[in-house]
């Protein structure tokens, strides 16, 4: 069955086609959609089932994955690590929603669907109202993965109907929220209570810091 191409104004998301796309991640359903980076390729992370068939399309080992995902604020983000100093919350407060993925020590509450063998968890919340509305609205956070490798140039990611015409047959929606960007997400771990960029994206923390 092919996937729907379901087209959502990024600045003001119709509420109708947001239920709609959150009523298939209910269900279990695959989706691609916008952040403020590269088109993501997601799944609520309650759902073991979905995030199997997401790190099947990735090409992850599912015992080794290393999925992050998107909560909709910091209140939020505090269900699902064990705590957050203040230096770290100040930081985070100053670059959120931003591209950038922070690695913190992961809480009870992360399933071990996305954290199999490991005690830390990435986590987003992108500059993009759509997958945030998704959120909020599902009640819980939503895989986050490039539909993209990291090393690997292509066409097809920065363009919506070029990724519906890649993934219509291994997904169930593909959301339309204008042209995506091409650098993925700053990531930066705090499991060790100071900041390391272990990958140079989008976001710029030299300001913050």
């Amino acid at each position: 069955m092919k996937a729907e191409l379901i087209k959502i104004h990024p600045d003001n998301p119709e509420l109708r086609k947001i239920e709609k796309v959150v009523d298939v991640l209910r269900k279990g359903g695959v989706i691609i959609y916008p952040t403020d980076t590269i088109y993501g390729l997601g799944c609520d992370i309650f759902n073991p089932a979905a995030v199997e068939r997401v790190c099947r399309i990735k090409g992850m080992d599912c015992e080794k994955n290393n999925l992050s995902f998107i909560c909709h604020d910091l209140s939020h983000i505090s269900e699902y690590v064990k705590s957050l100093s203040t230096p770290v919350f100040k930081l985070m407060k100053k670059t959120l929603p931003g591209p950038y993925t922070y690695i913190l020590n992961a809480s009870s509450k992360v399933p071990k669907s996305i954290a199999p063998k490991r005690k830390t968890v990435g986590i987003r919340i992108p500059d993009n109202n759509i997958p945030r509305l998704l959120v909020e609205k599902l009640g819980n956070p939503i895989i986050t993965t490039s539909i993209r490798d990291d090393d690997e140039v292509v066409e097809y990611a920065t363009d919506p109907e070029l990724i519906y015409e890649k993934f219509q047959n291994m997904v169930d929606i593909v959301i339309d929220g204008g042209y995506g960007k091409n650098v993925a997400s700053t990531v930066v771990d705090f499991t060790n209570g100071e900041a390391e960029v272990v990958r140079e994206g989008l976001g710029d923390l030299e300001p913050f810091l």
